[in-house]
C-alpha cells in the first residue's frame, strides 16, 4: 500500500536541501520499488508570504492526512520584525502541537571520514554514536502563561512558564528506554533538578519509569555539567533524554563534534510513529541561493524517515551505504571541507549520493 508523505521546504537553504532529498526518494521509488506519493505544501515565511500566516490550514490538513512530513527549515531576517506569534517559527511549534510530535530522535554520529573535521581530536570523538531523545510538544516553549508585560515603574518584563506534567515525562523516558535497550543500554536523563523544580519531578519520573527497564543503566546528570562531558569525554554518553530546551541546546553542542551541522539528522515522532523529518541545522539565509550548503542531514533524515515511520529499513540501510562512499569518494561540502578532499556543491552532492545508491 503506497505511503504518503507531505514536503514542506520552507525558507533559506530549505528548498535546497529539500529538493536533493526529493532525488534520493525519486530514485528509490522509480529504481528500487519504494512506494511513496509526494505532495508538497508551504510552511514558515513563504507559507506568511503567500498567505499572510507561517501554519495554512491547508498545511495542517495535509500533514494530518499522510504518513510522514520532510521539511527543509524555517525562517530569516525578512520576517524577524513580524510579532513573535506569526514569525515563521511558529509554523514549525504549530505542526510539532498539533501532530503531538513529542519525541524528537537527534543523533549524533561521526563518520570516521569526518574526523578532521570535529571541533575535537579525533581521539576523543572517533567511534562517536549518541542519540539524543529530546521532549518536543512541553516544556518552557509551550508553557503558560507566557508573554511581556508592563510592570508598575513602567519597565518591560519578559517571561515564560517551564512546566511538564508526570504523563509527559513518562512517555519520553519510556521512548528513550525502549531506544537505549536496542543500543548500549545505557541512558543519562539530563535535568537542573538542584534548581528547578519541574526538573526536580522530571528526574523522580524517569527514576521510576526505569524500574520497568532493569536491563537499562539508568544516570542522571545537570545540564550544565552534559554541556562539558559532551566536549569533555562525549563517548561516556549512549542515549540521552531531556526537556524541550535543554535538548535543543545539548543536541546543537554535540553537531559540532560530527564535524558539521549539516550532517545531522532528527526525528520527531507522535505516539504512533507518524513522524516530521528534518536537519537540525536552520535556515542558514546567509547561504541561501548560493549552492553551498550541505544535504546531507536532510537525505540522512529521510533514512530515517523510510526506518521509523514507513517501515523500509533496507531502504534506509541503502541511504546510509551511499552517504558512507560519497565521504568514502572525498567529496565534500564547503561546511566539510578540508585539505585533500574535493568540494562539491549542493546540488552535485544530492547528485553523487543518487549515483551510490546502486
Amino acid at each position: 500500500m503506497s505511503k504518503n508523505i507531505l514536503v514542506l521546504p520552507g525558507d533559506g537553504i530549505g528548498p535546497e536541501i529539500v529538493s536533493e532529498a526529493v532525488k534520493v526518494l525519486a530514485v528509490l521509488r522509480d529504481d528500487f520499488g519504494l512506494d511513496v506519493d509526494l505532495d508538497e505544501a508551504l510552511v514558515g515565511g513563504a507559507a506568511i508570504d503567500a498567505t499572510g500566516g507561517p501554519l495554512p490550514d491547508a498545511t495542517l490538513d495535509l500533514a494530518r492526512e499522510v504518513d510522514a512530513i520532510l521539511l527543509g527549515a524555517v525562517g530569516g531576517p525578512k520576517w524577524e520584525a513580524l510579532d513573535i506569534s506569526i514569525r515563521p517559527e511558529k509554523g514549525l511549534l504549530g505542526l510539532r502541537s498539533e501532530l503531538n510530535l513529542f519525541a524528537n530522535l537527534r543523533p549524533a554520529i561521526l563518520y570516521p571520514q569526518l574526523a578532521a573535521a570535529s571541533s575535537l581530536k579525533a581521539d576523543i570523538v572517533a567511534g562517536l554514536n549518541i542519540m539524543i531523545v529530546r521532549e518536543l510538544t512541553g516544556g518552557i516553549y509551550f508553557g503558560q502563561p507566557r508573554g511581556v508585560r508592563e510592570l508598575d515603574r513602567g519597565e518591560r518584563q519578559g517571561f515564560n512558564t517551564l512546566v511538564y506534567s508526570e504523563s509527559e515525562i513518562e512517555r519520553i523516558a519510556a521512548v528513550a528506554f525502549d531506544i537505549a535497550r536496542k543500543r548500549g543500554s545505557r541512558l543519562c536523563s539530563v535535568d537542573k533538578a538542584n534548581v528547578l523544580e519541574s526538573t526536580e519531578l522530571w528526574r523522580e519520573v524517569v527514576t521510576r519509569v526505569g524500574e520497568a527497564y532493569a536491563d537499562v543503566e539508568l544516570s542522571h546528570m545537570y545540564v550544565d555539567n552534559a554541556a562539558m562531558q559532551l566536549v569533555k569525554w562525549p563517548k561516556q554518553f549512549d542515549v540521552m533524554v531531556t526537556t524541550n530546551m535543554f535538548g535543543d541546546i545539548l543536541s546543537d553542542c554535540a553537531a559540532m563534534l560530527t564535524g558539521s551541522i549539516g550532517m545531522l539528522p532528527s526525528a520527531s515522532l507522535d505516539e504512533q510513529g507518524k513522524g516530521m523529518y528534518e536537519p537540525i541545522h536552520g535556515s542558514a539565509p546567509d547561504i541561501a541561493g548560493q549552492g553551498t550548503a550541505n544535504p546531507l542531514a536532510t537525505i540522512l533524515s529521510v533514512a530515517m524517515m523510510l526506518r521509523y515511520s514507513l517501515d523500509e529499513p533496507a531502504m534506509a540501510d541503502r541511504i546510509e551505504h551511499a552517504v558512507d562512499r560519497v565521504l568514502d569518494d572525498g567529496l565534500r561540502t564547503a561546511d566539510i571541507m578540508s585539505e585533500g578532499m574535493t568540494e562539491v556543491s549542493c546540488e552535485s552532492m544530492g547528485d553523487a549520493v543518487v549515483s551510490a545508491l546502486s
